[in-house]
């Protein structure tokens, strides 16, 4: 047997998550369904994060006028027993975006050559392609390990941007493997000139334990709605994409049809930005501050109250990757109408999950809502999908995949070292 054959197929590698969107004790909110994901990727093999952070000169200053900009955050926190390390590198708001992938590779190196010393990195996981995916490949040139790179949506919009595609593109080529977690993404990829075979999609999935329906009158009395009337539920960042203005345009209409009826509104700044004030003043403006509930954000183990307390969930989202949320609400026996956009109709795929329009289509958006709400929807069917799509295949297929590229790297490392000169 060759010494390259020796190397244990099921060794572990460790694995560094590479992406400046992660969860802080300044950010709680961003990037949960990244720690969602690969937490439970670090039960089965070790793990480190490291998830750079945007800086430029006296940003401090800035955020006196805009306090929600770029919250301050440690250099280093520990989360559920897995190091998080949150190094800064160069980044100027709104300007030389081509710069940033370069720039948070050169930021993050001096951390990943001590993993590396340490013998803590033999995989670098990125999620997003760009900037993060792009100084992952660049650093696995310098560190010489393989990169994978989680897309996640922001690269539909990023393969548009003629200053940016070029770049999305060069990483996607680089990188060792791609994961998508949609089909969409991958169609993404494959047009930017990568090979089908190098992308693997694995979706994200849903945790029954958080997730399980309440009956429909505890959860509403928790919340202090009434028994009776229909309720609307939309669960994201309060940020143009997620839509939560295009439904609320919608609700003076609605309530023609559907008196008494209340949308809750769940949710709060993120790093895109944060519309909550705009939000109010919209309500306000259109006499609907009894039917609109901000409830701000709430933690994972908290949302099943008021998804269990709608009838149903509606996104109209500009763009998606794939929205753990469609799976939540699911799980929760709650149907989804959504817009036609990324992964969404991957995850609305049948009709008696919910309904998918096209997206910028108010009318359309408006007539689906009010079908929803007067269907009978089969709770039990619609939670039995959710049971379909847990974490547990999912996290599989990483571990699965991680492994399987850490012995090709062993053995090709191997390989070299015993090769004749």
């Amino acid at each position: 047997m060759s010494t390259a054959s020796n190397f244990n197929k099921t060794a572990s590698p460790h694995v560094v998550v590479l992406s400046s969107l992660f969860p802080n004790s300044a950010e709680p909110g961003a990037g949960l369904f990244i720690r969602e994901r690969m937490f439970r990727v670090g039960s089965h093999v070790p793990l480190s994060v490291v998830s750079p952070r945007p800086w430029f000169p006296f940003q401090g200053l800035l955020r006196r006028w805009r306090p929600g900009f770029r919250p301050a955050a440690p250099s280093y926190e520990r989360q559920s027993g897995v190091d998080v390390w949150l190094p800064r590198f160069l980044s100027v708001p709104g300007f030389l975006k081509g710069l940033d992938g370069f720039s948070m590779a050169l930021g993050t190196f001096p951390r990943l050559w001590q993993l590396k010393r340490k013998g803590r990195l033999d995989l670098i996981d990125a999620h997003f392609g760009y900037p993060d995916g792009y100084a992952a490949t660049m650093l696995g040139r310098w560190l010489n390990v393989p990169v994978t790179i989680t897309l996640r949506g922001t690269e539909q919009r990023h393969a548009q941007d003629a200053s940016l595609a070029p770049r999305l593109a060069l990483a996607l080529q680089r990188a060792t493997r791609l994961i998508a977690v949609s089909q969409s993404l991958r169609r993404v990829a494959i047009r930017l000139g990568v090979a089908e075979e190098k992308v693997l999609v694995v979706g994200n999935g849903v945790d029954l334990q958080k997730f399980s329906p309440l009956g429909r009158s505890e959860a509403r009395r928790a919340l202090g709605l009434p028994d009776s009337g229909p309720v609307l539920v939309t669960v994201g960042g309060l940020v143009e994409r997620k839509g939560f203005h295009r439904v609320i345009e919608l609700l003076p209409a609605l309530r023609a049809h559907f008196p008494g009826l209340v949308y809750l509104v769940v949710g709060g700044p993120s790093p895109e930005g944060d519309m909550g004030a705009q939000l109010k003043r919209q309500v306000a403006e259109l006499g609907l501050v009894g039917a609109v509930r901000f409830m701000g954000p709430l933690a994972p183990e908290h949302l099943r109250e008021p998804l269990s307390a709608a009838d149903v969930f509606v996104l109209s989202t500009r763009n998606e990757g794939w929205a753990n949320v469609f799976l939540e609400a699911m799980a929760c026996g709650v149907p989804v109408v959504t817009t036609d956009v990324g992964g969404n109709s991957e995850v609305v795929c049948r009709p008696e999950l919910g309904m998918v329009v096209p997206f910028g289509e108010a009318d359309r958006l408006q007539v689906a809502i009010e079908q929803a709400l007067r269907a009978r929807w089969d709770t039990q069917v619609i939670r039995r999908y959710a049971e379909d799509n847990t974490w547990d295949q999912r996290v599989e297929a990483l571990v699965s995949l991680f492994r399987n590229l850490h012995w090709h790297s062993k053995g090709d490392a191997v390989g070299a070292r015993v090769a004749p000169h």
